[in-house]
């Protein structure tokens, strides 16, 4: 079967200028008017921001995801307050004045149209959108694939140039309203609403795919495939090598817990693990 992909260019090589990608997650603090907010100050969850940031990139990280996974728990798409796409942005630019690195965003949960303002306003290069064709049983209630209204918003916006990375067969949740279909079938449906690259991930943050389960991925389409959770200095060599990149927190956070800073020896310590795949791209 031919994909619907073939010879659309390649994400990852148009954003990162390389073959293979270690992207990092900036997990930012609460944010102001969610339930874990605490008064922290603007600068200080900024600083935050940054000091993950500077780990990550000093570790030798080739991009950063920023996502507001502090805000717990997370908001359907229309019921998130426009203050949450204006801090991100702000984020967003500290970081991308600070750090010379491709940025992503994503705004949980599977707010896209949020995440495209943010990506616009803070000069980021690709948003995450964790269900963007079809539909599931979240965390959240239910939550409808967002690629219809999020690609006439960019268009819109006249911002094309910025990618959209989509999740197949989404983690924290229940796929039962589509279970009568393949995961070859899902991942075809999010090629088919143009997403620029797959993300496969397991059943939760920290939580890998399975290798069957990243090379059915593979096989249902050509986009590049990442893998965004789970991964860690043990499997990131089995994975970058059936991969175009890994989307990666947990484990280089201090203890591997997701909410703790970003520590720079285990970033130095996962970035060799993957040398070798990386080095032989």
């Amino acid at each position: 079967m031919v994909s619907i992909s073939a010879g659309k260019k390649d994400a990852i090589q148009a954003i990162f200028s390389r073959k293979k990608v270690v992207i990092g997650v900036i997990h930012c603090d609460p944010f102001p008017g969610t339930p874990k907010y605490r008064g922290k100050t603007i600068g200080d969850i900024i600083e935050r921001a940054l000091r993950d940031a500077d780990n990550y990139v000093s570790g030798g990280v080739h991009g950063l995801i920023i996502e507001n996974h502090g805000d717990i728990p997370f908001s359907k798409p229309e019921d998130i307050g426009p203050e949450t796409a204006a801090l991100m942005a702000v984020i967003t630019e500290k970081v991308r004045t600070r750090f010379n690195v491709p940025l992503g965003i994503n705004v949980l949960a599977n707010a896209a149209i949020p995440a495209l303002a943010t990506a616009l306003a803070g000069g980021a290069d690709f948003i995450r959108v964790n269900q963007w064709a079809n539909a599931y049983i979240a965390n959240e209630g239910f939550i409808e694939g967002a690629a219809a209204k999020a690609l006439r918003y960019r268009s819109q916006l006249r911002a094309e140039h910025i990618k959209v990375f989509a999740d197949s067969h989404v983690k924290h949740g229940s796929h039962a309203i589509v279970a009568d279909r393949s995961i070859q079938e899902l991942t075809r449906d999010v090629d088919f609403f143009e997403a620029d690259a797959v993300i496969a991930t397991g059943q939760r943050t920290g939580d890998s795919a399975t290798l069957s389960e990243i090379d059915e991925i593979r096989g249902a389409t050509e986009l590049p495939l990442l893998v965004g959770s789970g991964v860690t200095p043990d499997n990131v060599g089995q994975i970058l090598s059936r991969t175009q990149g890994v989307i990666v927190a947990s484990a280089l956070k201090v203890d591997g817990v997701w909410w703790n800073e970003v520590e720079l020896a285990r970033v130095k310590h996962f970035m060799a693990a993957a040398a070798s795949v990386l080095e032989g791209e």
